[in-house]
Parts: structure tokens; C-alpha cells; sequence
């Protein structure tokens, strides 16, 4: 039997003239395939058309680890793929993988498209808008998404800024009576007619001063009582004043006695409220320091998140990626929320696009948080395997139904309450690594350990050319 007879049997072609039916058997070609064989995969480009001619075709999607059969096609004339002839952005929706020795019927997308201008014009143009309008929905949605997520980080960033740049103000304001307070107690030490040796004696012990050995809590508390006691034992004035400078800046009595040893009377008065204010001054200064280097550190977060300036496509640390993405939803991951790391120092880059994967990332870590409520742990995970940078995000929240699993990453699937979702994160994600980078998704899920899987390709999805399918004419 020829390709034209077995075209010319099929069930939806009846309303096709000889012509047609001929026409298209010579666009197209009959292949072969055995079982095991795979004909397309799920997120590529959905280039052709296949009619089934004979055999049976298992059409597949991936759950977690494994492969779920969502149809099988085994009556000769049942199709798939094409979508290319009416949508430019058209992808398979699933993979196909042969069970059975198989023949079909192989129509590039694009003579499909030519085929069906020339034969039903009115019925391809109905077509392409209908697409065209859904796909516009979904990209109205893309965006509300988008300015959500957007307007979210914006606030969280605000947050995030605002208590270094409240605690910088702060700290600058104190600075000037602080450094009022400097000078009058050396234009008081000064008054008491000290020597040189004194002066440099006083001034040594204060550059020994060693921050870094504050103790805390009541142990501070303690050390600020103890001083409180030398003072009033020696009957320094304001103790109340000099006791709380000193023992934030870990002074301890012995220190004191030094002091007494060098200066006395009046003139120790005067060199200890010195002391006390120059500790102060150098304090608020690292505090305004440690401010202002944290709003800085912020800022190079969000042009790396962003990738301000930077290549589209790169060669990427995904570790970098996932460590802006953590700083920029660190408003998130606050109190009962514990972040661990655990990367793999020997992962090697990968070629992609950084701004998509940080959205992906985005994705992934704002769902783990939300999943458990603001308490649990969230463990961020790289490590390479074979051929594929790996990529987990891992949370101790309630997990997923196997319902729920299953269609994770499905356009407009949410499990959130109304006005809390879109349902577009993971479809998002799924499309960027998938389409946009030829790597895979998947999650795992049990009662406090659900997983969330991204395998990226080593070298990149952007430096590889595409291999056609294995087929024998």
C-alpha cells in the first residue's frame, strides 16, 4: 500500500479531494520507528506533525522521577504536535516514546501551515486568533505576576535598606555630640596640667582597648556594675555616664587601676570621661560603617540579581545567582525560618541566561517559604551529576498531594487561597529551564521534605545544536 492509499483511509482527511490528499503526502514522509524509540520531547520546539499510520505511540509527561502515560495513540489517524504551523511559540506538550513498532506520517510544521493558508484560509486565521488570544491572556497573567513579584521584592527591598540606613542616621546624628564630648574632655585634661609622659601613658591604654572581648548580656551587665563600683570607690564623678561607655568597649577593672596608676585625682576625672567619649566616637563610627557597607552590599545584590549591564547569556555560578536571590527575599526568611547551605565548591559554570534563572530561583525559594508558613527549614542545595549542574530547594512544610504534584507545573494551577496566587510561578520556572535551557524540573514530596529538582546542562543549552530524532525512511 502507498503513503497516498494509507493517507487517503484515514478518517480525518475524508473531506480532502485526491489532490489534496496527494499534496500532502508529498510534503511530508513515512518513517519508521521501534519500540523504546522517542519521536519528541516535552518543551521543545513543536516542529512537526505526526499522524499515526500503524503501532502505538505513549504520550508522556515527567512527574517527579518518573515518566506518567497521559494518552496513548494507537488508532491509525490520531496526531500530534504541529503546533508551530499556528503558533510561533508552539511546544510539545509532552514526549512521545514508541511502544510497539510504529510507522507515521512526518509534516514539517511549517508545510502544514503553508498547506492549510492555500486550502482553509478562514479556518486557519480562527485558529491562529484563538491562540493568539489565549496566549495573550496568559501573558496579562505572566505580568500581573510579574509586577506582584516585583511590587513584593520592592517592599521586602525597602525593609531591608531601611533599618541600615535608619541605623547610619542614627549612628551620624550621635557622632556630633559624641565628638563635642571628645573635645571638651581633652580641653579638661589638658586644663590639669599633666605632663607629655602622662598624656601618652593615658593615650596607649586607650589604644588597647580591644572591642572585639565585649561580653554580652548579663555578663555586660555585670562588667558595667563592677566598673560603676571602681568609680564610686574612687570618687569619679558621673559614673553613671563613663561605666556604660567603658564596658561597651570590654574595659575591665584592671584596666582601670592602670588608668589611676598613670593619672590621679582630677586628672584621672578628666581622662576617663576622655576615654569614655573617644570609645564611644570610635563605636558609632564602625556602627555607621557596618550601615552604610550593608546598604552597598544590598545594592550590588540587586544588580546582580537583576544583571544590570551584564551579557543576556553568560557563563553563570548558580551559586551566585541563589545568593542574591536569598538576600534580595531575605525579609522572608526571618525569625522561624533557618536557611542552610550546602554547595558544591567543585560545580562548574553553565552558559544561561542569570536573569531567568534568578527568577526561577525567586520562584522556588518564595513557594518553599510559603509552604511553611514562615517556620522550617529551607536548605539550598548545588552539586553536579553527569552531564547537569543540580539544583535543589528543599523545605520542611507539609509537602504536596500526589494530585497536587501532578500538576504543579501546569499553567494556572494554585494551591493558594484567592487573591494569593496565580498559578504561574512553577509554569514559569518549568518554561525557562525546559524551553529556555533544555534542562528538567521536578519535584519530589513527603510531610516535611518536599524537593524541588532543576538540572541544568554543563556548558549550557545555548552552545549545543539540536539533534534530529533517530528515524529509518
Amino acid at each position: 500500500m502507498t503513503l497516498f492509499d494509507e493517507l487517503r483511509a484515514v478518517a480525518i482527511l475524508d473531506a480532502f479531494t485526491d489532490d489534496q490528499v496527494a499534496a500532502l503526502a508529498a510534503a511530508g514522509r513515512e518513517e519508521s520507528y521501534d519500540a523504546g524509540a522517542r519521536l519528541f520531547d516535552e518543551g521543545r520546539p513543536a516542529d512537526d506533525w505526526w499522524l499515526l499510520l500503524a503501532g502505538r505511540i505513549d504520550l508522556v509527561r515527567r512527574i517527579g522521577h518518573e515518566e506518567q502515560t497521559m494518552a496513548t495513540m494507537a488508532d491509525p489517524g490520531q496526531w500530534a504536535g504541529g503546533f508551530r504551523a499556528w503558533d510561533e511559540h508552539g511546544v510539545y506538550m509532552g514526549s512521545a516514546r514508541v511502544g510497539a513498532p510504529t510507522r507515521v506520517f512526518r509534516l514539517p510544521a511549517a508545510e502544514l501551515a503553508r498547506l492549510g493558508e492555500a486550502w482553509f484560509p478562514f479556518a486557519v486565521h480562527l485558529l491562529r486568533g484563538l491562540i493568539g488570544t489565549a496566549r495573550r491572556i496568559e501573558v496579562n497573567a505572566r505580568q500581573r505576576e510579574a509586577l506582584v513579584a516585583l511590587g513584593t521584592l520592592a517592599a521586602g527591598l525597602a525593609h531591608e535598606i531601611n533599618n541600615p540606613a535608619s541605623a547610619a542616621v542614627r549612628s551620624v546624628g550621635a557622632l556630633q555630640q559624641s565628638s563635642d564630648d571628645v573635645f571638651s574632655s581633652l580641653q579638661r585634661l589638658a586644663g590639669e596640667g599633666i605632663s607629655a609622659e602622662q598624656f601618652v601613658g593615658i593615650d596607649e591604654l586607650r589604644r588597647s582597648i580591644d572591642p572585639s572581648s565585649v561580653p554580652t548580656g548579663v555578663a555586660l551587665s555585670d562588667l558595667e556594675d563592677s566598673l560603676t563600683d571602681w568609680l564610686d570607690l574612687n570618687s569619679i564623678d558621673r559614673s553613671w555616664v563613663i561605666a556604660p561607655a567603658l564596658a561597651a568597649a570590654g574595659v575591665t577593672t584592671g584596666w582601670l587601676d592602670q588608668a589611676a596608676a598613670t593619672l590621679s585625682g582630677s586628672a584621672l576625672q578628666a581622662g576617663l570621661e576622655w576615654v569614655a567619649s573617644s570609645v564611644t566616637t570610635t563605636a558609632l563610627i564602625a556602627e555607621a560603617q557596618n550601615a552604610t557597607r550593608r546598604i552597598s552590599d544590598l545594592v550590588s545584590a540587586v544588580k546582580s540579581y537583576s544583571q544590570l549591564d551584564r551579557a543576556a547569556v553568560q557563563d553563570v555560578r548558580v551559586v551566585d545567582g541563589l545568593e542574591s536571590t536569598l538576600i534580595m527575599l531575605g525579609h522572608k526568611l526571618r525569625d522561624g525560618v533557618t536557611v542552610v547551605r550546602e554547595y558544591d565548591d567543585s560545580v562548574p559554570t553553565v552558559t544561561a541566561n542569570p536573569g531567568e534563572l534568578n527568577q526561577v530561583w525567586t520562584n522556588l525559594i518564595d513557594n518553599a517559604v510559603d509552604a511553611m508558613d514562615g517556620s522550617g527549614t529551607l536548605t539550598v542545595r548545588t552539586y553536579a551529576d553527569g552531564s547537569h549542574v543540580v539544583v535543589e530547594i528543599c523545605d520542611t512544610g507539609p509537602g504536596m498531594t500526589g494530585e497536587v504534584a501532578a500538576h504543579a507545573f501546569e499553567p494556572f494551577f494554585t494551591t493558594k487561597e484567592v487573591g494569593k496566587g496565580t498559578g504561574l510561578g512553577l509554569d514559569i520556572s518549568r518554561r525557562i529551564v525546559v524551553e529556555r535551557h533544555g534542562g528538567g524540573i521536578s519535584v519530589e514530596s513527603a510531610p516535611g521534605a518536599t524537593v524541588v529538582r532543576v538540572r541544568l546542562l554543563l556548558g549550557g543549552f545555548f552552545t549545543r545544536v539540536a539533534q534530529p530524532a533517530a528515524n529509518r525512511s
